[in-house]
């Protein structure tokens, strides 16, 4: 069918430029005939003006009165304009040219003998300029001139009349043409119409077949997203509870260990008692004094550890439970409040923070203050005391919809292999001489994708770090699938 679309195409143009070549042809014969015309009006015309001019003469012959030299010479004044309008028509022309040219010949041997008997007249010779005309001289020139006027005539007519059964054979073929071309449009059309009803009949199957794949996709995800809702709170209570039931044995822990460092010290008066009576064993000594306390310290230490854990934990999970509640959120004012509040760990290190203006965000503003607030306390915290530390929070409007903010620093920087590392739970990376669980930018990532958001890192180790946050200019609130 492809096939006959394109032979319909193709014929239609084909048609299209043999009409265009007939059209010309049919102008050029146009433009002959009128041509031809004015060749044939120019020959009468000349004709008549020597007509006029011998009608002149003689009445100046027979009455010599100069009235009627005025006729004979406005006839000879128009005759040079005539004959050269006449010669360029006809100029190139093998059958026309020469017999025009006869006629200027003819027509100036006329004009001599003419101007011979007026000027006889003039000086009273009227015999003998009448015996000028009485020769028959100047009939037997325009009598010449006419011969070759009717054979220009019968030239014209003849080439005219083949030239009109031409025309009209390419008229015959241009309506033929235009014919076929109509027939060829309406089978054009034909098929064009078929093929357009065969895709939009393809489409209409497909979009059916989209349709009914999105509507189970739909369902799909919904069932998919409420089954996952429903495991993320499952986990979280499973995290609540987990806590709290680590909690009560953590507690139990730290009670007892509070009970063995008291009795470690009743212990060790009854030892202090007795070595002022008798000697005591150097090991019991060194077990009292040092190797319980020293016992105690880490049992304490850890069970202090597994409390911070455990409280992180439940951090987390209660974040997650926390309902959103999306408000206009000035960002630059709300970024300068966060860098005002670390002021003087700043001060103490020799940096600065840089806060640019930042875009607006409409967003939920308890966690976007503690995810600013985390990665502004690590810049701080990981600075590097070699140099003078500086901190930059910038912002954009994206394509789409979206904010995106940084967080850049000159401090110690991050190994490219824990770009990634850094942002899952209790996980560190490099020195580890800071204070912390491992849990403030695993708190980060969770709060910035639960506003719909992502959070990446660029850095190099030792030249510093830089933290993209990218949100939505407007919240998604789940519990409503609307925005706020």
């Amino acid at each position: 069918m492809a096939g006959l679309l394109a032979l319909a195409i193709v014929l239609l143009l084909a048609v299209n430029l043999a009409v265009f070549v007939l059209i010309k042809r049919t102008a050029d014969f146009n433009d002959t005939v009128e041509e031809a015309q004015e060749v044939r009006l120019l020959s009468r015309e000349l004709l008549t003006r020597l007509v006029d001019a011998e009608t002149g003469q003689r009445g100046f012959l027979l009455t010599a009165r100069p009235e009627y030299l005025s006729i004979h010479t406005e006839a000879v004044r128009a005759l040079p304009e005539l004959m050269e309008e006449l010669g360029r028509l006809t100029g190139g022309d093998p059958d026309l040219a020469p017999r025009v040219e006869r006629i200027e010949e003819l027509s100036a041997e006329r004009l001599a003998v003419m101007e011979r008997s007026i000027a006889l007249a003039r000086t009273g010779r009227v015999g003998e300029a009448v015996s000028v005309v009485r020769l028959g001289e100047g009939k037997s020139l325009m009598d010449a001139m006419r011969t070759e006027i009717a054979a220009i005539d019968e030239i014209q007519a003849t080439r005219l009349q083949f030239q009109t059964r031409q025309s009209e054979w390419a008229g015959a073929v241009t309506v033929l043409a235009n014919a076929l071309g109509g027939l060829l449009i309406l089978v054009l059309a034909g098929v064009s119409a078929w093929l357009v009803r065969g895709y939009v009949i393809e489409i209409q199957v497909a979009r059916d077949a989209l349709d009914r794949m999105n509507a189970g996709l739909e369902n799909q995800v919904r069932d998919r997203t409420f089954e996952l809702t429903r495991a993320n709170e499952e986990i979280q209570r499973f995290a609540y509870i987990v806590s709290h039931d680590l909690r009560a044995p953590l507690v139990n822990v730290m009670g007892y260990t509070s009970e063995l460092e008291q009795a470690g010290r009743v212990i060790d008066k009854a030892i202090a008692a007795a070595e002022k009576v008798r000697k005591v064993d150097p090991e019991v000594i060194t077990a009292v004094r040092e190797d319980m306390p020293e016992a105690v310290g880490f049992i304490r230490a850890s069970t202090e550890k597994m409390d911070r854990l455990i409280n992180a934990i439940l951090k987390l999970s209660r974040e997650g439970r926390r309902n959103l509640v999306s408000e206009r959120l000035e960002m630059t004012t709300l970024t300068q409040n966060i860098a005002d509040s670390v002021r003087h760990q700043t001060q103490a290190a020799g940096a600065e923070i840089v806060v640019e203006p930042l875009p607006p965000l409409e967003s939920d503003r308890l966690s976007v203050e503690q995810v600013m607030g985390n990665l502004i306390d690590n810049a701080v915290k990981y600075l590097d005391p070699s140099r003078p530390g500086r901190i930059v929070v910038s912002g954009e409007t994206a394509p789409g919809g979206w904010v995106v903010y940084r967080v850049a620093d000159n401090g110690r920087g991050i190994s490219d292999r824990d770009h990634e590392r850094i942002f899952e739970l209790f996980r560190r990376s490099g020195r580890q001489d800071r204070p912390g669980e491992g849990l403030g930018l695993a708190f980060v990532r969770n709060s910035v994708r639960r506003l719909g958001g992502d959070i990446t890192v660029e850095s190099e180790l030792g030249k510093g770090s830089t933290f993209i946050i990218k949100f939505p200019t407007r919240l998604l609130l789940p519990a409503t699938g609307e925005y706020a």
